[in-house]
């Protein structure tokens, strides 16, 4: 059976021009309102009328006034219209502006050390739009959820997302307390970690995580044991810091406890290097101009931090480098 394509009429289809020519009590009026002719607006009526099987106008040589459907029909059109006009003004301000609600999906840990000066500078720049952070561990649909954007892992980065880098790639490393080393020693190879307490991460599938090395560029993974299990970075670092065991983190996590002496690295030699964190987004639909001001502010924040920092990277593989050739 052949289907019928034909797109059906729209209610509104004359709205506008019946409440012009209702304000005016004029035909001649809402055509010199509208731009158009007074035959094109009378047509335009005439055709509502047809539509709604009702005469809304008594029309005579010296006035146009309202029939009682046609008052009944003012009363719940001219609110409705409005509204209409309304939403159609929020949508167009939304897509010509940076402005509304920008909803981004992130990992709790990067929020203190990564999201919160960037967050911070971008509200101070772009009063209009209002950031809401959803911290999860969840690699979520951000269509299906209503996000605009996430904040994830390079390697959970999906190939269909564009993806906008906030850090430089960074390393996975182990870390401890200086008690937990005057008791317990230091392992000197990965193989050591077998004898220490180590701190364990839950993935968000329910698996344990293992821990993962860079053996002479083999990759080695290792099951390892402990006190303790968390599903988030922040409770591992928190533990180490006390010296409940040893913590495998993104060194960006860690930095502050390396350099206030609470904590110390481990097996520098083996550390992986891992791509860094972005900030992605679906890249098959229209970007608003706030998630487009948000780019950009991340692009602009972030360039520099990615100068200052590739060379200290550099260093340090080849200190590795040299670490692993005299071992």
């Amino acid at each position: 059976m052949k289907q019928n394509f034909t797109v059906r009429q729209g209610a509104l289809d004359g709205v506008e021009v019946f409440l012009s020519v209702a304000q005016h009590r004029s035909f001649r009026k809402a055509a010199a309102e509208l731009g158009v002719t007074p035959s094109a607006i009378s047509q335009t009526v005439r055709v509502l009328e047809a539509r709604l099987g009702a005469v809304l106008f008594i029309r005579t040589t010296r006035s146009v006034g309202l029939t009682e459907a046609g008052e009944r029909f003012l009363a719940r059109a001219k609110p409705a219209f409005e509204e209409l006009v309304a939403a159609s003004e929020i949508a167009r301000g939304l897509g010509q502006r940076p402005s509304g609600l920008l909803r981004l999906s992130v990992p709790r840990a990067v929020i203190p050390i990564l999201l919160e000066p960037l967050i911070v500078s971008f509200c101070r720049a772009y009063p209009e739009v209002e950031v809401e952070l959803a911290a999860s561990k969840e690699v979520i649909d951000l269509a299906a959820e209503g996000f605009d954007a996430a904040v994830r892992l390079g390697h959970l980065v999906a190939p269909d997302m564009v993806a906008v880098p906030l850090t430089p790639p960074f390393r996975l490393i182990v870390v401890g307390s200086p008690a937990y080393f005057a008791e317990h020693g230091r392992p000197e190879h990965t193989d050591d970690l077998r004898t220490h307490a180590c701190l364990r991460w839950r993935r968000s599938n329910g698996a344990l995580a293992l821990w993962s090395f860079d053996d002479n560029g083999q990759a080695v993974e290792i099951a390892v044991s402990g006190p303790l299990i968390a599903n988030d970075f922040s409770t591992m670092l928190g533990a180490a810091t006390e010296g409940l065991g040893l913590a495998q983190l993104p060194e960006p996590l860690a930095i502050a406890g390396l350099k206030a002496g609470k904590l110390i690295h481990v097996l520098e030699a083996y550390a992986p290097v891992r791509p860094g964190v972005f900030l992605c987004y679906p890249g098959r639909r229209q970007i608003m101009p706030k998630l487009r001001a948000f780019i950009d502010h991340v692009k602009s924040r972030t360039s520099g931090d990615r100068k200052v920092q590739a060379p200290a990277e550099a260093k340090r593989a080849a200190s590795r480098k040299k670490a692993r050739g005299s071992a």
